[in-house]
Parts: C-alpha cells; sequence; structure tokens
C-alpha cells in the first residue's frame, strides 16, 4: 500500500512537514488519547511591550476543529474562529507572566514560568507533554520539546492559537488605555509605528524596560 495511511508515524510525519500541517502522530506516540497529551506554546516573547502567554491543550482528536495549524500561518479571522472552537471542544490552561516578571527574571525565564502556568491551569492534568522550541519547562509530568512544533504537532498548534487569540485581546485591551500607540495594530512589536509613537509619547508601563529599545530610551547610550 502506498497511502499516507499506511506509512510509519516518522514518514507521515516528514509529509506533513513538506505540506506544513501539524498531525495527531506525536500525541499518539506518547499514548493518546487513553493517555492525557497536551501540547504547550507560548506568544508574545518578542515585543517591547504586553506580557507573555502561554497555552496548554489537550485536543479531543474525535472532535477536533478544521484547520489547526501554527498561529502565525493563520489568518485573524481564522485564529479567532478556532479558539472559539476549542473553547468548546479542548481543554485549556491559559499561564501569564507580567512584564515586572520579564523584566526581573529575564524574557527566556518568563517564558518558561508562563508555560508551567498554562499547565497548572489545564482542567485535567496532562501524562505528558510536548513542548514547542527546544527547552521544558518546570512541569510535574515527563515532557518533550519540539522544535517548530507548533508546525508539526496538533496539540501544540492548538496551543498556538489560543496563546496568540488571548494575548491580542490584552493588547487590545491595552490600546483602549493607552491610546495612540497602536498596540491593537502591532501587538507590542517593534514597529515603525510603535517606535515613533514612542518618541512622541513615551514609555509606559506595558513596556518592558529590560529590552534594549525601551532602555535606551530611558537612559540614551553616551555619544561619546
Amino acid at each position: 500500500m502506498s497511502n499516507t495511511d499506511s506509512k510509519s508515524p516518522r514518514l507521515r510525519r516528514a509529509a506533513s512537514l513538506l505540506i506544513q500541517t501539524p498531525t495527531y502522530d506525536f500525541e499518539t506516540e506518547h499514548g493518546a488519547p487513553a493517555t492525557l497529551v497536551c501540547g504547550i506554546d507560548e506568544a508574545g516573547r518578542g515585543p517591547l511591550a504586553g506580557p507573555v502567554v502561554a497555552a496548554a491543550a489537550i485536543i479531543d482528536i474525535n472532535n477536533c476543529p478544521q484547520g489547526l495549524n501554527d498561529s502565525k500561518k493563520l489568518t485573524h479571522k481564522a485564529r479567532e474562529r478556532l479558539y472559539e472552537e476549542l473553547t468548546q471542544t479542548a481543554e485549556i490552561g491559559i499561564g501569564i507572566a507580567s512584564v515586572e516578571e520579564i523584566d526581573e527574571i529575564n524574557i527566556l525565564q518568563a517564558t518558561m514560568l508562563a508555560m508551567t502556568r498554562a499547565f497548572e491551569a489545564l482542567p485535567r492534568a496532562a501524562h505528558f507533554a510536548l513542548i514547542d522550541g527546544n527547552r521544558l519547562p518546570a512541569i510535574s509530568c515527563p515532557a518533550r520539546a519540539i522544535v517548530k512544533g507548533d508546525a508539526r504537532v496538533l496539540s501544540i498548534a492548538a496551543a498556538s492559537i489560543a496563546a496568540k487569540v488571548t494575548r491580542d485581546r490584552m493588547m487590545c485591551e491595552m490600546a483602549l488605555a493607552h491610546p495612540g500607540y497602536g498596540f491593537e495594530k502591532h501587538m507590542g512589536y517593534g514597529t515603525a509605528l510603535h517606535m515613533n509613537a514612542l518618541k512622541q509619547l513615551g514609555v509606559t508601563p506595558h513596556h518592558r524596560r529590560s529590552f534594549a529599545p525601551i532602555r535606551n530610551i530611558l537612559s540614551p547610550p553616551s555619544s561619546k
């Protein structure tokens, strides 16, 4: 037989990479659906403002929204639709690390902290976790890091959507409280619009003071 279903999980994963769609093979490899396997991902490591948000997701493969993928590959409308469907069909935990925590412990450690909090916020404790990236957060079950997991693993793709939509909504609320910065457009990233607003309006309490562009505004480097 030559169809995809007859291939080994490794070959199916290789094929999925070629067409850039996540599969359920990693979950199955670690015992799902009998074993509770969650995916964990984050949103907001790179921006100059706002928190870093992580999500953990346990999906029901028999009731799974169509079109799950890396959130960065989806339109805003598709992410919102999938997020609403996931809230009805999947178990989701959200974890947040604040700007103050980012500045205190650095963005990498804050990201790990947000992932730990997302795992702990799941309605049921997962037995195994699949983590996007190459590092593991401190969680109470065995875990596996998967580079580009949001494009390869269905539960990580679900987590990436939940984290992205949650953070985007937080940034839109921030935009209402701080008009003129364009948070609802750039979500805190260092775009030209954002940098121009910083020059005109200054730094808000939501900006990451440990990040060089903000640090340099607050304490301009010497011109010597």
